[in-house]
């Protein structure tokens, strides 16, 4: 959905929120395709991804983040970090809540730290596709009672993509005149292998429960081209205990083969081109406490 244009300004922008507000499904939706994964878990995104939008002469450089939660372990640490660290040097922060009428503790402590940077700040009410309109004027007043700095309020939804030509009017306002950033075609700052990385742990995330997928972690070793055109793929699940790698692989292989199609499936349509995957599970156990571990998986500081 990019267009091709001299591109004169930029504005920097970073998606913030709890866990689960939508914050990946709508930077998928401004960019016009997925770049960052989707699930209805928590604590899906772990990295900072970028995301880029060409309108007219300005780009728009997405900052999606992960969900701001209570740390319980040294990945957690790092994603929380990222959170507060994306609220610097930007034009602008998009706030993204639900529809309740109550401001919960994450919210407060984005909203006190946004304050504290001195950024622009829209407050983005997702989800208004769930609610009827009537609904939305006590969660407007309940944000507006905890803090009437916000430059705009504008109620969307990610899904349906209703009030998202009226949130990139209002972002057009944060633009700064400088030169163009990414590249024509660049819809993000992740490396495809990466980026084929995070659609295996999506599946994973889709169909596993429980705590099991957020003990998992993607590797991909192998990543090559063809001579016609197949990319191959190897990669490595690692997960912290014996006991979920055999929940993984399923019985007789056919969970390990449902994550690896449905993933397959989607890299396909990333790519454009034919994949061959092969996977693997590991056990690494506890490295989601462990810090060299983290660095290995691609959790690194900025």
């Amino acid at each position: 959905m990019n267009e091709k244009n001299n591109i004169t300004k930029t504005a920097m922008l970073t998606v913030c929120g709890r866990p689960n507000v939508g914050k990946s499904s709508l930077t998928n939706a401004l960019v016009g395709e997925k770049i960052a994964i989707v699930s209805n878990k928590p604590q899906t995104t772990r990295n900072r991804i970028y995301g880029v939008v060409n309108r007219g002469d300005t780009q728009f450089i997405l900052l999606d983040t992960p969900g701001l939660h209570k740390a319980r372990s040294r990945l957690g640490d790092y994603m929380v970090k990222v959170v507060t660290s994306s609220l610097s040097d930007v034009d602008c922060a998009l706030l993204l809540v639900e529809p309740i009428p109550h401001v919960g503790g994450p919210e407060q402590a984005l909203i006190d730290r946004i304050r504290e940077e001195e950024i622009p700040c829209i407050l983005c009410v997702n989800k208004i596709d769930t609610v009827e309109p009537a609904e939305l004027l006590p969660v407007i007043a309940a944000y507006n009672q905890a803090w009437d700095g916000f430059d705009a309020i504008i109620p969307i939804s990610a899904h349906t993509g209703s009030g998202l030509k009226d949130l990139m009017k209002e972002l057009r306002k944060y633009a700064q005149e400088g030169p163009q950033l990414f590249p024509d075609g660049m819809t993000t700052d992740q490396p495809e292998r990466q980026v084929m990385g995070e659609i295996l742990r999506e599946k994973l995330l889709l169909c596993l429960d429980k705590e099991i997928p957020h003990g998992t972690a993607v590797e991909i070793t192998k990543f090559s081209e063809r001579d016609d055109e197949v990319i191959e793929i190897d990669a490595t699940i690692y997960c912290e205990k014996n006991s979920h790698k055999g929940i993984i692989i399923g019985k007789g292989g056919a969970m390990l083969k449902k994550v690896s199609t449905l993933a397959r499936q989607d890299m396909e349509r990333f790519m454009g081109t034919k994949v061959y995957l092969q996977t693997w599970v590991k056990v690494k156990e506890n490295w989601r406490d462990n810090p060299s571990a983290i660095q290995n998986f691609g959790y690194r500081k900025e």
